[in-house]
């Protein structure tokens, strides 16, 4: 079933008297984006042989917590930008209170609906692990780590092993939890679960260093959201501190450990080389 099917089903009917936080949650979600993580995550469970239904409230629930990041990334606090993917940030479209609000209630929202995979699997136990797996990569441990490192890091010099840190957890952090779920509720072994999490975590770093050359490289057009946005907020990213060259090199790098990865683990791969293959080129 297509992405969008699936987020239309489990997302919350705009009604009641908190219709509008209702509305924004939604705006926020289905504003558009490659839908990336929700894509990986179901190849990774059809990698391993992956066949039910109970992979599709996952689906659902990973996109909401990236889309609630994402809300409070916008934020006056944080980024402070008024337009993604070509529209007007949840934010500047609901009033900042309602977009502090829609980010809380998407991040909850997403557990309440990966926990209706209960009742779609004759395997509990997988789904319990993974809304684990959900937690702690969403988390203080993952992305909100990371968040929190760099939040308090703007403006500062930061060193490579910083950077590195930061990047892993905010941005690859969410991407591990999209292989390792797909991995886990299709009955891989933990082996196999550990070896998606470094190939993810390598996929994301690659993807991190990627935007750090597009917000230099790109045009606002391109990208649907302001550039320099990096710059503005004076925060380092590896082409301040490497230079674009070796950023680009390191892209290359990063993608060609992940694919070598991929081939030593059973079923077809090909969505993933293709997908990285793709992330060392995008324009946007």
């Amino acid at each position: 079933m297509p992405i969008e099917e699936i987020l239309a089903r489990y997302l919350p009917e705009e009604a009641g008297m908190q219709k509008t936080v209702l509305e924004a949650m939604n705006y926020s979600v289905t504003a558009g984006g490659k839908r990336i993580r929700p894509r990986m995550m179901e190849a990774a469970y059809r990698l391993f042989g992956g066949r039910g239904p109970e992979i599709e409230p996952f689906m659902a629930a990973l996109e909401m917590i990236h889309s609630y990041s994402l809300v409070h990334d916008d934020l006056p606090a944080m980024d402070n930008d008024t337009l993604r993917r070509g529209k007007p940030t949840t934010w500047s479209a609901y009033g900042e209170a309602m977009g502090i609000l829609a980010g809380d209630a998407l991040l909850t929202y997403a557990f309440e609906t990966c926990a209706k995979a209960f009742a779609q699997t004759e395997h509990p136990e997988r789904v319990g692990r993974s809304m684990g797996i959900l937690a702690e990569k969403a988390g203080i441990s993952g992305m909100v780590g990371g968040q929190a490192v760099d939040v308090e890091l703007t403006g500062q010099p930061v060193s490579r092993e910083q950077l590195d840190f930061i990047y892993r957890l905010k941005t690859g952090a969410l991407l591990e939890a999209a292989l390792m779920i797909g991995a886990v509720l299709a009955g891989a072994t933990e082996g196999q679960v550990r070896q998606m999490e470094q190939i993810a975590a390598d996929i994301g770093m690659a993807f991190q260093i990627q935007d750090d050359i597009l917000d230099v490289t790109s045009t606002q057009e391109e990208l649907g959201k302001p550039i320099g946005s990096d710059e503005r907020n004076q925060k380092t990213t590896y082409v301040t501190l490497e230079g674009l060259d070796a950023a680009r090199a390191e892209v290359r790098r990063l993608s060609e450990r992940a694919i070598a990865s991929l081939e030593t683990l059973p079923g077809d791969s090909t969505f993933f080389r293709e997908f990285i293959r793709k992330l060392e080129t995008r324009s946007h």
